[in-house]
């Protein structure tokens, strides 16, 4: 390529790449009103779930059971898990809350360490706090045979 030839080519390189970015920024101006009225984003505001209620069922085997309080304003970081602060070993002698399961002393590769696997250190990624509320969306989930309600 000659030069003038690479300066031109290289304008309308920039020229395309600019003209994408404001079409895409004008074209998302309206993505807030799709967003915010999706079904992820409609759910009922947290309300104050019983300070402390039965265990629900188990649907599935090795299902992770729901937590039966509230867990809101629970900080869980990588230096900060609150939830050990009842539940851990130690903590749930006193408490009398349920102690973490032994599965989340395993490292992946099967092996069992003296505290909590990195890997089930944040809790509210499987565990949920249990509320009594119509589903979002439809939903045709059945228990396995033996379990559920």
């Amino acid at each position: 390529m000659t030069r003038k030839n690479l300066f031109a080519f290289s304008g309308a390189v920039f020229a395309a790449l600019f003209a994408t970015s404001v079409m895409a920024e004008q074209s998302n101006k309206g993505a807030g009103d799709f967003f915010n009225n999706s079904p992820e984003s409609v759910a009922p505001a947290f309300h104050d779930a019983p300070k402390q209620s039965e265990l629900s069922a188990l649907n599935y085997v090795n299902q992770p059971p729901m937590v039966p309080h509230s867990v809101k304003n629970y900080q869980v970081t990588k230096n900060v898990n609150q939830c050990l602060n009842c539940h851990s070993v130690e903590a749930s002698r006193v408490t009398g809350a349920t102690r973490i399961s032994p599965t989340h002393f395993a490292d992946r590769d099967g092996n069992i360490g003296s505290s909590s696997s990195p890997r089930r250190y944040f809790c509210l990624q499987c565990h949920v706090s249990q509320s009594d509320v119509e589903p979002i969306v439809p939903n045709e989930f059945k228990p396995m045979k033996g379990y559920g309600k």
